[in-house]
């Protein structure tokens, strides 16, 4: 067994023993902060991860190989990737796997099994994923902010007709659910508080931060590549989902025929994949992910403006205030 995959979770993120030296090497050589989901969190190119994540950042920038059809979700964490994961593979699969099929593979697998996050994954695993019907086509996931991400993918040349999906979501409601869901999968060897996760967050170093950075990477992507990044929000998906799976499947080149509109197939698609049904499965209320953490933890409530419960009036303020600094003159608005 892994020796990694084989320690608690706490022990995966926090130990930086179990490594090899090279790694370790890296890892001494990075600026090193307290985390806020991890116990410590590093830099690198840019953004913040805890160990366990950078080994698998590390891996994909030198294993990872496209093939020509692959599609990439990609999200900060906690922006409505669960959710995400099982539309686009509920669309992809959609002539083999009606969404009304009782057997259906998201009514008995999480997301998260059927659509891997591929610096999870070992890269002995890259080539055995085989989660749609057309070999030329995976579906992976990612955090991965768009500069770090493996050349071959963001090289017109080299990744031919591969897709990146990028999903964001409200500053406020992203760092509320971020918070709860640090302290539910017990990454660190104590609870972190709101007003300690708050400040991490502020100063940019929380997973895959600072999320302004990554955000406006991926929408300047989309600017210049529409072909190739479609830039999408929580918040649109939620007011209005018919059109925004349309908007995805035709950017994913599986546009809806007559008749699947005539039969209301992308409303039962919607259907399948809500928060409503997936948090009431089985699947996704018991067991755990390879590294430890519980399928129950990515189900909290899927509310837009749960963020105002929380925060304080001053700190919904700076969230506001750096916000709009950050993405002053891109055409980006949140």
């Amino acid at each position: 067994m892994d020796p990694v995959t084989s320690q608690p979770l706490q022990q995966q993120v926090n130990n930086e023993k179990i490594y090899n030296q090279e790694f370790k090497d890296l890892l001494s050589s990075l600026p090193k902060e307290r985390g806020l989901a991890p116990t410590y969190s590093y830099q690198y190119q840019g953004f913040w991860y805890s160990a366990l994540a950078l080994q698998g950042v590390i891996n994909c920038q030198n294993h990872f190989k496209p093939r020509e059809n692959d599609i990439f979700l990609v999200t900060a964490p906690k922006s409505g990737t669960t959710w995400l994961k099982a539309i686009i593979y509920a669309l992809i699969n959609r002539e083999g796997h009606p969404p009304q099929n009782p057997n259906h593979p998201l009514l008995n697998k999480t997301p998260h099994q059927l659509v891997p996050f591929f610096e999870i994954l070992d890269p002995s695993e890259y080539d055995s994923v085989c989660n749609s019907s057309d070999s030329s086509t995976r579906i992976f996931a990612t955090h991965i902010p768009v500069g770090s991400l493996p050349k071959s993918l963001t090289d017109d040349s080299t990744s031919s007709n591969c897709k990146i999906v990028y999903l964001c979501r409200d500053i406020k409601d992203n760092f509320i659910s971020l918070f709860h869901f640090a302290n539910k999968v017990n990454m660190r060897p104590s609870p972190i508080s709101l007003e300690e996760a708050f400040d991490l967050y502020c100063k940019g170093i929380s997973a895959v931060g600072p999320i302004w950075d990554q955000i406006l990477g991926y929408w300047k992507e989309s600017l210049e590549k529409p072909h190739k990044v479609l830039f999408m929000r929580y918040e649109e998906m939620k007011n209005e989902p018919r059109f925004q799976l349309r908007r995805l499947a035709h950017f994913l080149g599986k546009p809806f025929s007559l008749e699947e509109e005539n039969s209301c197939l992308h409303d039962q698609i919607i259907c399948l994949c809500s928060f409503e049904t997936m948090s009431k499965l089985e699947v996704n209320n018991t067991g755990h992910l390879k590294h430890g953490i519980s399928n129950s933890s990515f189900f909290r409530n899927g509310i837009v403006g749960d963020g105002k419960k929380y925060l304080t009036a001053d700190m919904a303020s700076r969230l506001d205030q750096i916000t709009e600094e950050k993405f002053h003159g891109s055409g980006l608005f949140l």
